[in-house]
């Protein structure tokens, strides 16, 4: 069973959001790591896109405390990221185990992948979002 998480938003430390919070709580910081994607800016909030290119989205990697929480937790991860919406409104992320790179060591963990339209939005480059928002807002 995979039990590591990988997050690239406001679930990153940095952030110090509500859902920060509950991250910490449950799961213990393993590193800063990176994943093969695109990150764009969705105006509120950033998108992960998976890519075959070496595009790397910057992030942390997360372990779960107590592995009998690991479904309990990520249950309520799922509610937070929409993965779990009504029928009528669209899913706006999915979760799936993908390759984390964390200090040089390829690991499998969960991400949760943005499933809506990204045309038109910016690219993020540097796919770090917490750098991006420093140079954005100066």
């Amino acid at each position: 069973m995979v039990s590591n998480l990988f997050v690239y938003g406001s679930l990153r430390s940095g952030f110090q959001s509500h859902a920060y919070e509950y991250i910490s709580r449950f799961f213990t910081l393993v590193g800063n790591a990176k994943v093969k994607g695109i990150l764009v800016d969705m105006g509120d909030f950033p998108a992960g896109i998976p890519c075959e290119e070496e595009r790397y989205i910057t992030g942390e990697l997360y372990q779960i405390k107590n592995s009998h929480e690991f479904s309990w937790a990520m249950g309520q991860l799922d509610d937070y990221e929409g993965v779990n919406a009504e029928e009528e409104h669209e899913h706006q992320y999915r979760r799936a185990v993908t390759e984390v790179i964390c200090n040089d060591m390829p690991l499998e963990a969960w991400i949760y992948w943005y499933n809506g339209e990204t045309s038109g939005r910016p690219v993020i480059a540097s796919g770090d979002i917490l750098e991006y928002l420093r140079t954005r807002n100066g």
